[in-house]
């Protein structure tokens, strides 16, 4: 068996660990198509669940599960050992630390977080760049430090600012924070403490939570006032259901902002559903999302 084939049967080994979220297969099993036959590579919701496999493009099915003949259930697997009781007796900290280019300096955050944390993330951003590197680059590896360890992992920052440039970022940065099973501390400020998304810190997240539902109710009501009027005036239209309200909600405020293009934004918003799910919105998507959006607001404005 050569190294590749080897390898491939090792990462099947380490997906068939899981049970598949797309095709509902139990642990043990291949992943099936619609036609109920072994599929030929393991559906992708299926194989990112192995923090090895999560940035790879695929895994294949090895020859032995049979791709492309019927379907059958594989060896019932034994069920993994019980993740340890969460609680602050045995965690580790992941910080990050940022600043602006202009005239502001790292080092009182650092000083902060390196006693406490595991490890340290920090960078350098101006205010016009989209995304924030480090911020991903640390809630992965904080993540994939959860997943691997069973360890409770705290996402620390100094203050609440630290967070998020505006309420677009401060709302994402929350929500990748309590869907990767992670607790969020901050150092200082008014809120100064631990927060777990699943226990005591709750409200803070439901917070976060009512602030993007409020942005996104307004502009919901806002763009079906818009709809309602261009209809009434026997004009029919509307935005491809790719773009989802909280998508239209950032690219709103971040055109608006007149630091990014379009093009730019559509980058870094990801389809959430569909087989396109994980992978970015297309820029002739979003350019219609848009365009749909200022015509409703355009038709919804009193005439002079």
């Amino acid at each position: 068996m050569t190294n590749s084939a080897s390898a491939t049967y090792e990462d099947a080994e380490a997906v068939e660990r899981h049970a598949c979220p797309r095709c509902d297969v139990p642990a043990g099993s291949p992943c099936r198509t619609n036609n109920e036959t072994v599929a030929p590579t393991y559906h992708t919701a299926r194989h990112v669940l192995v923090p090895s496999l999560r940035k790879g493009l695929g895994v294949k099915t090895p020859r032995d599960r049979r791709p492309g003949k019927p379907w059958t259930p594989g060896p019932e697997l034994a069920a993994p050992a019980p993740a340890p009781a969460r609680g602050l007796g045995d965690t580790l900290r992941i910080g990050y630390a940022r600043c602006s280019t202009r005239g502001q300096e790292l080092g009182s955050q650092l000083d902060a977080l390196n006693p406490v944390c595991n490890k340290v993330f920090s960078e350098k951003v101006s205010t016009r760049q989209k995304t924030l590197a480090k911020q991903e680059l640390a809630m992965v590896y904080a993540a994939d430090l959860h997943q691997t360890t069973g360890q409770t992992v705290i996402f620390a920052v100094t203050e609440l600012d630290r967070l998020g440039r505006d309420a677009a970022e401060l709302i994402a940065a929350a929500d990748r924070i309590e869907h990767s099973g992670l607790m969020l501390e901050f150092l200082d400020g008014p809120l100064k403490g631990v927060y777990d998304p699943s226990g005591p810190g709750r409200a803070l997240f439901l917070l976060f939570a009512g602030i993007s539902e409020s942005v996104r109710e307004g502009i919901r009501e806002k763009t079906l006032e818009g709809l309602d009027m261009a209809v009434r005036k026997g004009k029919f239209g509307g935005r491809p259901s790719v773009v989802t309200e909280d998508m239209l909600a950032i690219a709103l405020h971040r055109r608006d902002a007149k630091s990014e293009s379009v093009t730019e934004i559509a980058r870094t918003l990801l389809q959430t559903e569909g087989k396109n799910k994980g992978k970015p919105v297309g820029r002739s998507a979003l350019y219609q999302a848009l365009k749909s959006h200022d015509d409703a607001m355009r038709e919804a404005a009193p005439e002079p």
